[in-house]
């Protein structure tokens, strides 16, 4: 298999941390891509027509995307249970509001890397950041589920990111549980690999 990745990439890093929880890892070929918005020269766009990171090209030549189906696949490929079947749909939705925390996260990088100077907008900067910080609320007041599964894989890597771009932010003021949650998790062998960089 191969996987078009970006270490700086949190969907990328979702990817490799199941691959490395499933014990699939050694057979994902990392492929190098990057790009942006307005600059998808170095993406993978003859596979994935959005133009977008992670896209896993399986053993059998099929491309797919989006991060969130290509770890269901590598999940019943493995044939483990990081979305199990009694809780499919709490992991699936905790999966997307983490998903959507990064998504708001990425775009106010964007808005600065991708925007000239003088039409880049503080509010929709900010307006992004409130989309995170309820999600971070939602994850503070949230219990955690006894076994791991793909929504706190994703959890973990929505907060790696946002020490890795956003340190001056502060998420953990407030979220005490959440925090020390991420202090635990963060510690996991597949986490330590995966360290953002960029």
């Amino acid at each position: 298999m191969k996987l078009f990745d970006n270490p700086a990439s949190p969907f990328c890093r979702k990817v490799k941390v199941l691959a490395l929880e499933t014990g699939q890892f050694e057979n994902i070929e990392l492929v190098a891509a990057g790009g942006s918005p307005v600059a998808s020269d170095n993406m993978p766009t003859d596979l994935n027509p959005l133009g977008k990171i992670p896209t896993l090209v399986t053993s059998e030549g099929a491309a797919l995307f989006d991060s969130s189906v290509i770890c269901q696949f590598l999940d019943a490929q493995a044939g483990t249970q990081f979305y199990p079947q009694d809780t499919r749909v709490q992991t699936l939705v905790r999966e997307a509001a983490a998903d959507g925390l990064m998504d708001a996260a990425v775009l106010m990088v964007y808005e600065a890397r991708c925007r000239p100077e003088e039409i880049r907008s503080t509010d929709w900067v900010e307006a992004q950041w409130t989309k995170v910080i309820r999600a971070l609320d939602m994850f503070e007041n949230a219990s955690v589920p006894s076994s791991l599964d793909m929504g706190q894989i994703a959890l973990g890597c929505a907060l790696g990111y946002l020490d890795f771009r956003h340190p001056d932010r502060d998420w953990r003021g407030g979220r005490e549980k959440l925090a020390a949650w991420y202090d635990m998790f963060s510690a996991r062998p597949s986490m330590q690999k995966t360290i953002p960089q960029g």
